[in-house]
């Protein structure tokens, strides 16, 4: 429907998401860092606004150009959203439930897999894509009220304590954090992308959008279960994250024949991925200390990489070895994660995660 109404292909019009992520990456870490001495809760009423106002402006713009200006912005105040917002979490609870905390606040990305996606799609197919645009706008501006009259404020960081982003990358136990993230979020996003031409082949095309519910509504299990465990069982949690994700994609890999082994290895899966960001944001908060904000910022810069490098390895893989070779490709990946959650117990994903 975009691409009609713009006048383009539908492969051009996929690339208002690409310039979305780029926006995201390139925002984040500048931005961030140059309000680190403002009030946190000006930094997310800002960026809250900005994604209230550039929704509208997709909802009426009249070309493709245009568009993809505004979601190159709108990428932008995603990235500082989702740069603030753990920190952000972080300070309203105590230090023995920051984990709890984090976890509610980035539940938004498992629910968006469950229920977003085929909400969206329900959406524009029902009211046209401008009047979704519109909705997300409603919705946002919704959350900025809630925000503006709920959430306390913190103060910004005194000039003499704020870190830069090098410096940042170089706390203990942040190297480990943000290598384990990227490489996660690459693995993931390497098979998910491709998860309709992997079930093809088995003779499994009508049912990706019963896999995709199966992995959304595993995903909430793994992040409910995060959210309990996560403040006194971190490591635990990310190793078994790791082990059961790689699990999965063995049995993707070598018992995909079976469609009820492929379900479960879905699930499986989508409980893995689950409360995997809430545990990588939670152990950046605790190694991080006052630097929070910024390597939130590097964090969300690595995740979007991360997620544009899985979609280009996964359409390598896709050409050059066919679908059977996602879940090998993905399993490739998960080893070195494994091996550096593995070694960095002492600072980055240790046994006691409280500080």
């Amino acid at each position: 429907m975009l691409s009609a109404d713009l006048g383009v292909s539908e492969a051009a019009a996929g690339q208002t998401i690409t310039v979305y992520a780029i926006g995201s990456i390139a925002g984040a870490i500048p931005i961030i860092s140059a309000t680190m001495g403002w009030p946190r809760k000006r930094v997310l009423v800002l960026a809250l606004s900005g994604f209230v106002i550039t929704s509208l402006l997709v909802a009426v713009s009249p070309f493709y150009v245009f568009t993809l200006v505004v979601r190159f912005l709108t990428g932008i105040s995603a990235g500082v959203l989702w740069g603030s917002l753990a920190a952000y979490a972080g300070r309203l609870v105590t230090a023995e439930q920051r984990g709890r905390g984090v976890t509610i606040a980035m539940a938004g990305t498992p629910i968006a897999l469950a229920l977003g996606t085929p909400a969206g799609v329900i959406c524009a197919n029902a009211i046209g894509w401008r009047l979704t645009f519109v909705l997300m706008a409603v919705l946002s501006a919704a959350v900025l009220a809630w925000v503006l009259a709920i959430v306390p404020n913190f103060p910004g960081q005194e000039k003499a304590l704020r870190t830069s982003a090098l410096k940042t990358f170089a706390l203990p136990g942040m190297a480990p954090i943000i290598i384990t993230s990227v490489l996660y979020i690459t693995a993931h996003i390497l098979i998910y992308t491709y998860v309709a031409a992997f079930l093809a082949p088995l003779g499994m095309s009508s049912s990706v959008g019963v896999a995709l519910l199966v992995f959304g509504l595993a995903a909430l299990v793994g992040l409910w279960v995060t959210g309990l465990m996560i403040d006194r069982h971190l490591r635990r949690l990310m190793i078994g994250s790791v082990l059961l994700f790689a699990l999965s994609m063995l049995v993707l890999a070598t018992l995909s024949q079976t469609p009820v082994l492929v379900f479960v290895a879905v699930a499986a899966w989508g409980i893995a991925f689950g409360g995997s960001g809430s545990i990588q944001q939670t152990a950046l908060t605790n190694a991080a200390g006052s630097a929070v904000d910024t390597a939130q910022a590097v964090l969300v810069t690595g995740w979007n990489l991360g997620i544009a490098a899985g979609g280009v390895l996964g359409g390598l893989t896709l050409s050059s070895g066919g679908p059977s070779a996602l879940p090998w490709a993905t399993l490739a990946l998960l080893v070195p994660v494994f091996i550096v959650v593995f070694a960095a117990r002492r600072h980055a994903f240790p046994a006691s995660s409280i500080k």
